[in-house]
């Protein structure tokens, strides 16, 4: 039996396309817990305030693979103090093929975070609870709709430069 029929409804989107998406390795890239105040800190009877960074980078390995990191910072305050640290960098390497540009930029914008997501979350909340901690459950993320926004900063981005070209200011590092 061939892998078209093996895969189900991923094989004529693929065959209609050209396109191919595959999972080469999924790893934790870099991982750091921190509790600045321990043992003091599980004293606290405070509201703990919990902030979050997201951020992603791309880097091609070759013409079909791309390295997509994920990084993840959370910091959980309580009364300005720092209870904990977390930041967690989910990395994987993604075979994609096939894709128009537009195409491929989405997937790796959104389609990749979602696959990496899930990993990254579960190890943040191993990390919370081993460290002594309540456990924490990240919410999902519309990796869609961030993406969306990126797009739109970036449109407004090239929209400034146009109009600051046509002033004849420089807009080098800008986009």
């Amino acid at each position: 039996m061939s892998e078209e029929t093996l895969n189900g409804a991923a094989a004529p989107a693929e065959a209609a396309t050209g396109a191919s998406f595959t999972v080469e390795k999924i790893y934790a890239k870099d991982v750091s817990f921190e509790v600045p105040g321990a043992p003091a800190v599980f004293n606290e009877q405070a509201q703990p305030q919990l902030q979050m960074n997201l951020n992603q980078s791309v880097q091609r390995i070759n013409d079909d693979t791309y390295e997509v990191v994920l990084g993840i910072t959370l910091t959980c305050t309580a009364e300005e103090k720092s209870l904990y640290l977390v930041e967690v960098k989910q990395a994987g390497v993604f075979g994609m093929s096939g894709f128009e540009p537009a195409q491929l930029d989405g997937m790796l914008g959104t389609h990749c975070p979602n696959v990496l997501y899930p990993y990254a979350r579960a190890l943040i909340s191993s990390l919370v609870q081993a460290g002594g901690f309540p456990p924490f459950f990240l919410q999902p993320i519309n990796f869609e709709a961030l993406y969306a926004e990126g797009l739109r900063q970036r449109a407004a981005q090239q929209g400034e430069g146009l109009v600051d070209g046509l002033d004849g200011v420089e807009t080098a590092g800008n986009a």
